[in-house]
């Protein structure tokens, strides 16, 4: 395996411009070589420049057909990271793209072939897994220190809700947003998911159930180890971005709380005040998209296959499905219902 790669990038969107950022200054012996993104506006293109020596163009095919280019970042609109993992493992290009894979599960199956075919490693990038707190909580459940998980406790909750355009494209609030926490459930209890309770309406905006979606969930989880899970989630939480976890077990409990933007705290006779949380994503989880890009390379580097991997992103769409369902339906809904 080579010590450095030389790579593409399709999607120069809100989280893609995060990967371009870490590719260029944060990670080691990775070269960005070129960009693909259907709307480049003069504002992105200024921006690009200012990175350096970087070539852009509306084209994905460029990246897939250039034998230079080692892997391939997929960071465009959901309805596109099936196609372009095909294209990409074809080409014989490694890949990391954000999730979800597809909201199709047949085509998902059908990807996950094809890269095995092509004996390409896929990433997905459910980057919880890599924040620094969130992290140390696994290890801790790991090694025992709480004994064996029984409940794990999760809320996720977004300052405000996205673009109707995104919503449009997303595959609804459980494919969009709670994915993250279905995969970080199963992270924390090291167990798989074999049955979902979802409800759910909404709360926040009336354009949105025009759309078909949901503003506002809670879901139950039971995994096979015998442990519950209990997720919330919304769209809009007015003072800011919402993440906390927490693992009770049968010698005790973990909790990771959310950090303010700063440790500033002010006392005085009145009052004590401090900082509020990160606004959004973009900085509450800026080490962890560093982190997981980071740990990509070094996989590629010693040979071996990363996780969050394709398996992992097929099972969260999975649990998906069975949530659509549940919720739809009204009543808890078997993983066994949706994969027999």
């Amino acid at each position: 395996m080579p010590e450095s790669y030389k790579v593409g990038i399709i999607g120069a969107g809100r989280i893609g411009r995060i990967h371009i950022e870490n590719l260029v200054y944060q990670i080691p012996n990775v070269t960005l070589k070129t960009i693909a993104d259907i709307h480049i506006t003069p504002e992105l293109n200024q921006w690009i420049n200012n990175l350096g020596n970087l070539k852009i163009t509306h084209t994905p095919e460029e990246i897939f057909e250039d034998e230079e280019i080692d892997a391939v970042i997929i960071a465009s609109s959901t309805d596109t990271h099936a196609l372009f993992i095909q294209k990409a493992a074809k080409a014989k290009k490694h890949i990391f793209c954000e999730k979800p894979i597809d909201t199709n599960i047949s085509r998902i199956e059908h990807t996950l072939e094809m890269t095995e075919e092509e004996e390409i490693k896929l990433m997905i990038g459910f980057n919880r897994r890599f924040d620094p707190d969130f992290r140390s909580a696994y290890e801790v459940v790991k090694k025992g220190e709480i004994g064996t998980p029984h409940i794990i406790k999760i809320t996720s909750r977004d300052p405000a809700p996205p673009p109707r355009d995104f919503i449009k494209k997303s595959g609804g609030l459980f494919a969009d947003m709670t994915i993250h926490d279905w995969d970080m459930a199963c992270f924390l209890s090291q167990s798989e998911v074999v049955e979902v309770y979802a409800s759910g309406g909404v709360l926040i905006d009336p354009e949105i159930a025009k759309l078909g979606d949901i503003d506002t969930a809670v879901s139950m989880l039971k995994f096979s180890n015998g442990a519950f899970g209990i997720i919330d989630n919304s769209r809009q939480a007015v003072y800011g971005y919402d993440q906390r976890i927490e693992v009770f077990g049968s010698k005790g409990c973990i909790m990771v709380d959310n950090k303010p933007v700063t440790n500033l705290k002010i006392f005085t006779e009145k009052e004590t005040k401090e900082d509020k949380i990160p606004y959004f994503f973009l900085e509450r989880y800026k080490q962890s998209y560093i982190n997981e890009l980071r740990y990509f390379f070094n996989c590629l580097r010693e040979g071996i296959s990363p996780r969050p991997n394709g398996d992992d992103g097929l099972k969260n769409i999975i649990i998906t499905r069975a949530a659509q369902k549940s919720f739809e339906e009204k009543r808890p809904v078997k993983i066994s219902e949706i994969i027999p």
